[in-house]
């Protein structure tokens, strides 16, 4: 008994551990790592420690992935409308205040979390296949909303959409191993690192503004909680849609949102997305995230007991989140000019180029260069990369049409 105790002990430790790296290394994500998971053979590791091994470093993920989003304008899909208002602050000396937004934002998230819950338990298999009937609709209003919604070109973002579309369907469709990783390794990842290493800045000495003296109005509070509780969770049982994209729609319903504010919201929705991931797949049966298909692979079926242990280790991973971003936000903040970043992403950017060979193959490297050139597209013409995501949302739309 006291085995199995220190079993599931070290396996929170080693993701948190994981989220720590997966949050701070650019290009890496938590599916990445749970891609390899499920890749081994897993009859020596306990169903329960790997459970705790993935929820642990998914929540984990969400709290530190700002950091290189905003200090090195490096993000993931999850945090790449986070580099606007951050790369702001940064300019400015606030990096590290842009970090402690997100982390506010994080924490809000880990409430909402538990408020949701139940509903999501008692609802949502009840109305949910009414809502599957409709689901290409959805899918359909939302990404024409997002589109619509681009203020730098909505021509652009329709052909990014249906680029990324099509090269969704053709990676989906073709015999490629671990397809996603080279597919959204390629239009997140391996675009950012280039672009960041085509940059040239001098960012400025920064201030470490203390916790205590950060000022958020309860406003401002209650207006990014209002967002997350309106955006997050439809976003939570709706394929293909992302963190950003429910900042985009959670920040519109509530009306103008003011630079902090969004940095609040970007934080809580990425946290809440996470972890409702996984009581969405209790509910209903599916995996809306690649940590809650992970965990779907690891154990057929989700019980109560399952279900205790993922809210346990959301909790406990969120509180140890909240004191290493704080930590390591320091140590950004006070040697952010002492870091070699071309290195860094010229490194990454190897690393993820092998990684998608050995993973998935010609195919997949070839697909992990596409994709990385059209990750570039959105990115050099200026508009938001939620569009990319059309990857995703093209072929959800297309296999929910009953027709």
């Amino acid at each position: 008994m006291l085995l199995e105790i220190l079993v599931l002990i070290l396996a929170l430790v080693l993701g948190i551990f994981a989220g720590l790296i997966t949050g701070l290394i650019p290009g890496i994500h938590v599916n990445l790592i749970s891609i390899f998971l499920i890749s081994l053979p897993l009859a020596f590791i306990p169903p329960l420690a790997s459970l705790i091994f993935i929820v642990s470093m998914s929540i984990t993920h969400t709290f530190l992935d700002f950091i290189p989003s905003i200090f090195l304008g490096a993000p993931d899909e999850d945090t790449s409308l986070s580099i606007l208002p951050g790369h702001e602050l940064l300019n400015k000396g606030g990096g590290y205040k842009a970090i402690l937004y997100t982390l506010y934002g994080s924490c809000i998230g880990i409430i909402i979390i538990f408020i949701f819950t139940p509903l999501f338990l008692f609802i949502l298999p009840k109305i949910y296949s009414y809502i599957k009937t409709i689901m290409f609709l959805i899918l359909i209003f939302a990404s024409l909303y997002l589109i619509i919604k681009e203020r730098k070109s909505k021509l652009f973002a329709l052909i990014v959409f249906f680029l990324s579309g099509f090269l969704g369907l053709a990676t989906l469709n073709l015999p490629i191993k671990n397809s996603l990783l080279p597919l959204l390794t390629g239009l997140f990842g391996s675009s950012s690192l280039i672009t960041s290493l085509m940059k040239k800045e001098k960012i400025p000495k920064q201030t470490l503004t203390p916790l205590k003296k950060i000022k958020i109005t309860k406003k401002e509070l209650a207006n990014s909680g209002i967002a997350s509780c309106l955006a997050a969770p439809l976003c939570t049982f709706l394929p293909s849609l992302g963190s950003s994209q429910a900042a985009v729609i959670g920040s519109d319903l509530t009306g103008e949102t003011n630079r902090k504010q969004f940095l609040i919201l970007l934080g809580s929705i990425n946290t809440i997305v996470a972890g409702l991931s996984f009581i969405t797949l209790y509910s209903i049966k599916k995996a809306r995230t690649g940590t809650a298909l992970a965990l779907s692979k690891v154990l057929n079926s989700l019980n109560l007991l399952h279900l205790s242990i993922i809210s346990i280790t959301i909790f406990i991973s969120g509180l140890v989140a909240f004191f290493l971003t704080i930590y390591i936000g320091k140590l950004f903040a006070k040697n952010i000019n002492k870091f070699n970043y071309k290195f860094l992403s010229l490194s990454v950017l190897i690393f993820l180029t092998i990684l998608s060979f050995i993973f998935s193959g010609f195919l997949g490297l070839l697909i992990f260069i596409i994709s990385t050139f059209t990750g570039l597209s959105a990115i050099l013409l200026g508009i938001r990369r939620t569009h990319l995501m059309g990857s995703l949302m093209l072929p959800s739309i297309l296999l929910y049409m009953p027709f």
